[in-house]
């Protein structure tokens, strides 16, 4: 398994040879090219949120805790005085913090669900969606956030299973084939729930036209 610096490390070179790379070719500003870089980071990380003891569930619920105050601050502050909302904030630093992290530990299983292509589907869609609604951000980049968190994740995933072949001893280790799978065989309920989430989320994705144009752009680059 590879450790928290080596999934960093991929996660962060992707994410920067994906923003430069569009940014050349004419697909996003060098403003916009950023927090796609940024995502592409975090999702590099974002499948160890079921690990209850490392420096990845700690960075992931800390960003996790302050993106939730961002976003509680744009929403809000036409509403609210300054004083109700720094409580408001305050409470959602402290409820994703302090009590959405322990819940998750509690009935999240190392390398399960989120140890698959289902719940990088989730968090891409999840991305796009919040980005194009409650950020107000045009379909185009929506739709390439989302594409950026997917790719940090699938970093993610392949890397865990280059490191469970071990090359020096010609064989495979038990780990092989539980992060790069389709969804988690031992849990068909959860991840039917995933799949019922993913499908929610559907009607408030930009428009899919604007998702095929954008990748039709990007395969110019490899043609």
């Amino acid at each position: 398994m590879a450790d928290f610096r080596t999934h960093l490390s991929a996660a962060v070179g992707g994410g920067v040879l994906l923003a430069v790379t569009g940014w050349q070719g004419g697909l996003w500003t060098p403003a916009e090219a950023l927090p796609l870089a940024v995502l592409t980071a975090f999702g590099g990380i974002l499948p160890d949120i079921d690990a209850d003891h490392s420096h990845a569930v700690r960075l992931i619920f800390n960003t996790m805790a302050v993106l939730a105050v961002m976003v509680g601050v744009l929403l809000l502050h036409a509403r609210l005085e300054p004083g109700a909302l720094l409580m408001v904030c305050g409470g959602l630093y402290i409820g994703v913090r302090h009590v959405l992290s322990p819940i998750f530990k509690r009935f999240s299983v190392h390398r399960g669900i989120w140890h698959s292509l289902l719940a990088a589907v989730l968090c891409g869609l999840a991305t796009s969606v919040a980005s194009y609604h409650f950020l107000a951000q045009e379909g185009r980049l929506a739709w390439a956030q989302g594409l950026a968190l997917v790719l940090g994740y699938l970093i993610h995933l392949a890397l865990d299973e280059l490191y469970s072949v071990d090359l020096t001893g010609a064989r495979l280790k038990r780990s092989f084939g539980t992060a790069l799978k389709p969804f988690d065989y031992r849990a068909p309920r959860n991840s039917l729930l995933m799949l019922l989430l993913v499908a929610g989320m559907v009607p408030w994705l930009p428009s899919w036209s604007v998702l095929g144009e954008l990748v039709a752009q990007g395969l110019t680059f490899w043609r």
